[in-house]
C-alpha cells in the first residue's frame, strides 16, 4: 500500500488545486458587471445573424471528392514507385503494366468528370 501514497497524494492535490481554481474563478467572475453584449455568443467577429450553418454548393461536395480521388492515386504511385526497381528483377515489366492500367483508369474517370462539367464552377 505504501507504493500508492504519491499516487494518492497526487490525486488529492489534483483535486483540490481544481476545486479551488473552480471556487475562485466563481468569486471574481461575479465582480464583472454583465451586459447583453457580453453575454452573446462570439465567432471569429462575426455578428451571429442568419442560420448557424451556411449551405454549400454540391459542387464544392464534388470537387473534394474528386481530390480524394486522386489524391489517393498518389498515394499508391508513390510505394510502387520506391520499389519498383527492386520487382522488375522478379516480376518483369508486369509491374509497370499494372501502374500503367490504374493510371489508365484514372484517367478515364477525370475525363468523364471534365466531360459532365464537375470542376466548372460557373454552371
Amino acid at each position: 500500500m505504501k507504493e500508492y501514497l504519491p499516487i494518492f497524494f497526487q490525486v488529492i492535490v489534483a483535486i483540490v488545486f481544481a476545486a479551488s481554481a473552480l471556487i475562485v474563478s466563481v468569486i471574481l467572475g461575479k465582480a464583472g458587471k454583465r451586459n447583453p453584449t457580453k453575454d452573446t455568443a462570439y465567432e471569429c467577429g462575426m455578428l451571429a445573424i442568419g442560420e448557424a450553418q451556411p449551405r454549400f454548393s454540391v459542387k464544392f461536395y464534388l470537387v473534394a471528392m474528386l481530390f480524394i480521388l486522386f489524391d489517393l492515386e498518389i498515394v499508391f504511385m508513390y510505394p510502387w514507385a520506391v520499389i519498383y526497381r527492386d520487382h522488375i528483377a522478379h516480376h518483369g515489366p508486369n509491374i509497370f503494366w499494372y501502374m500503367l492500367s490504374f493510371i489508365g483508369v484514372l484517367t478515364v474517370g477525370y475525363v468523364y468528370a471534365i466531360k459532365k462539367g464537375a470542376l466548372d464552377w460557373r454552371r
